[in-house]
């Protein structure tokens, strides 16, 4: 069945590039993972913190090779996208990322978390920002969503603090550990101004 509209984006709009290294501010950058970054995912999913939001855990090496291993095939599936957020040391402190990237809505969900560490200084929030410019200006991408479960205060934080409002609640469609939660979903759009 034809669609009566073109794609936003054409097939190859990311996998014709190699994924871009983004610089946030002095001191922090984007890059892509690599396999030597799997202890810092390890140690990341080890949080309890994360595994209340994300509802995973790794259990070995192994697994978090595999988990820094995929972001390179579907970065050329152009499905979605995962960068290490790395200080000056290039050490991995947090992610941020694209999922359920669409090409031809322009469109992409957007992730992020923290290491304890790098916590309440304001990182994820440049970071996402960095992320977002990218998107926009580069990648061109016309919306990005965000969502959150309505008990992550923090996630909220950064989400308002990046210009993304808050669009609506989807009501228990995610389950956590401690059962069924609310979802803020938030999103920016390209024409929403500069971050």
């Amino acid at each position: 069945m034809p669609l009566l509209v073109a794609p936003a984006l054409p097939a190859g709009s990311l996998a014709a590039q190699e994924q871009p290294h983004l610089p946030v501010r002095s001191g922090l950058a984007l890059r892509p993972w690599r396999d030597d970054d799997a202890p810092a995912v390890r140690a990341a999913f080890g949080c309890p913190a994360i595994q209340r939001w994300h509802v995973r855990r790794l259990d070995s090496d192994d697994e978090a090779r595999s988990w820094t291993v995929q972001w390179a095939d579907r970065w050329r599936d152009e499905t979605a996208a995962s960068w290490a957020v790395v200080d000056a040391d290039d050490r991995p402190v947090g992610q941020v990322g694209l999922r359920d990237v669409l090409l031809t809505e322009a469109s992409a969900q957007v992730s992020y978390w923290l290491l304890p560490t790098a916590r309440g200084r304001g990182i994820a929030t440049e970071a996402l920002g960095a992320l977002v410019r990218w998107s926009f200006t580069r990648a061109g991408l016309y919306r990005l969503a965000l969502e959150h479960s309505t008990g992550n205060a923090a996630s909220c934080r950064v989400a308002a603090r990046t210009g993304f409002p808050v669009e609506g609640m989807r009501r228990g469609s995610v389950r956590h550990t401690d059962g069924w939660h609310d979802m803020h979903l938030h999103a920016r759009l390209r024409t929403d101004g500069p971050v």
